[in-house]
């Protein structure tokens, strides 16, 4: 027979399924029993006179079948999951080694015309200084 964990694990599901098999039960009334199963079989019994054996059955497959949907929903979470973690685990790779082989060409370039390099590096810097002057003087 299901147990207290389980029911309490999926008592949204399980009421929910209680309440269309047996209409007669109020919320309140399965509010009360907060997933006793002992409690809940006795509440059935005494609201609809249904035999203990059937409603013992009843929530042993329902139970069932929450505990797979939860089970199932988790193995989706894991899945999803490491899918996440193999996706960024990919991208930062991808971009270590991009940033690997362009600094490499980067090196590469300033060995090779050091002096072209040199006069680059002076362009860019005066104009990001021009650029910071005429920020800094519009303000």
């Amino acid at each position: 027979m299901a147990n207290r964990q389980i029911l309490q694990g999926s008592w949204n599901e399980i009421q929910g399924k209680i309440r269309e098999k047996w209409g007669q039960l109020t919320d309140d009334d399965l509010q009360n029993v907060k997933g006793n199963v002992d409690q809940l079989v006795g509440l059935i019994q005494r609201k609809t006179g249904e035999a203990r054996k059937s409603i013992e059955s009843y929530i042993d497959e329902i139970s069932e079948e929450g505990g797979n949907l939860a089970g199932r929903t988790l193995e989706g979470a894991r899945e999803f999951t490491n899918q996440a973690a193999t996706a960024v685990r990919d991208g930062y790779e991808n971009m270590t080694e991009g940033l690997r082989d362009r600094y490499a060409d980067a090196e590469r370039m300033i060995q090779e015309r050091p002096a072209t390099s040199a006069a680059v590096a002076l362009g860019a810097g005066v104009f990001l200084g021009l650029m910071l002057g005429l920020c800094l003087r519009s303000r």
